[in-house]
């Protein structure tokens, strides 16, 4: 599929692309549940996000020993980095220090997981925030094939539990935008879905408000503030720790403009996502296009060819509920 293309519509100099990449849906049913059949059955809402070029062929990300990267690096050895044990304190801590990444020859995978079990939807939530988490970053994608794996396990109250693969839901192509529309500058995350197909039910993908396309104002929130009552956070341990030249891009200020998206290449990183349109032309003068439109063919789906059968692709391919 590839990052696909985007053209511009109208003659305006205040949208400017920042990054350019492949955006991938998943969702896992609730504990012990085998099938998810509606949004109560679904226990969380997961988006991959792959940067594949943008103002930046470089991008700085959290150094792989840190954060969940570091712990499945030294859980399952690394030919670069010698197979020690990490101390138990450090497994769950945010992402920090730095490395560099180039997008272009190498894969860097963002997997997120949304408060909400859905996105906000543009029809009816205008201006209404969700938040969400940069759960796992990694240049490995079996790491991410392990995130969305099932999980066996035993609790002291409720004895075994077992939790199902996710689903793959969606897939399609993103940007992240800089916007200057006359006021305050904002960022955008836009996108336009190629799997399922459009002539599909799509019933469990309009159940989690994953429309054909949409755009949502996307704010990063400074680990330093303290939440609010609604918008608790994440614990201070999960939080993640910026490198300064980003850490001082806050201010005194709650949040910040996804810009530059190197803020989504730490785990822990907090943020809210803004209901903004349904219609990406309408709204920012922009088309988005895929590279294959609706297509049938699994062969034509990077989700598939990314992570293989890791996820069931039922609701990916015909729009209906597992």
């Amino acid at each position: 599929m590839g990052q696909g293309e985007e053209v511009k519509t109208r003659n305006e100099s205040n949208v400017e692309i920042v990054e350019r990449g492949e955006i991938f849906f998943f969702y896992r049913p609730k504990v012990n549940r085998e099938e998810a059949h509606s949004p109560e059955d679904v226990q969380r809402l997961y988006v991959v996000l792959r940067p594949e070029s943008g103002e930046k062929t470089i991008e700085e990300k959290q150094d792989s020993d840190s954060g969940k990267e570091g712990a499945k690096l030294y859980e399952h050895g690394d030919d670069e980095k010698p197979t020690r044990p990490r101390e138990k304190d450090h497994v769950d801590e945010g992402g920090h220090g730095a490395e560099k990444v180039d997008i272009e020859k190498q894969p860097l995978l963002r997997f997120i997981v949304m408060g909400k079990k859905s996105l906000p939807d543009p029809s009816k939530e205008r201006g209404r925030p969700y938040w969400g988490f940069v759960e796992l970053v990694t240049t490995r994608i079996e790491d991410v094939k392990t995130a969305l794996k099932g999980e066996e396990y035993d609790t002291k109250t409720r004895g075994h539990r077992h939790t199902e693969p996710a689903r793959a839901l969606a897939e399609g192509v993103y940007r992240i935008l800089r916007h200057n529309p006359g006021k305050r500058m904002h960022t955008h995350l836009v996108y336009r879905l190629e799997f399922p197909p459009e002539d599909e039910k799509n019933e469990a993908q309009e159940s989690l408000n994953i429309q054909r396309e949409g755009s949502f104002l996307i704010q990063i929130k400074n680990p330093d503030q303290q939440g609010t009552t609604r918008f608790a956070g994440l614990q201070s341990k999960r939080k993640a720790t910026f490198p300064a030249h980003l850490e001082g891009q806050f201010g005194h200020r709650r949040y910040n403009p996804a810009d530059p998206p190197d803020f989504l290449n730490y785990e822990g990183c907090e943020f809210l996502l803004i209901a903004a349109s349904d219609d990406i032309e309408e709204e920012l003068g922009l088309e988005l296009r895929t590279e294959v439109e609706n297509s049938h063919d699994p062969s034509c789906s990077d989700l598939i060819s990314t992570f293989g059968e890791t996820a069931s692709t039922k609701a990916l391919l015909g729009g209906t509920w597992i």
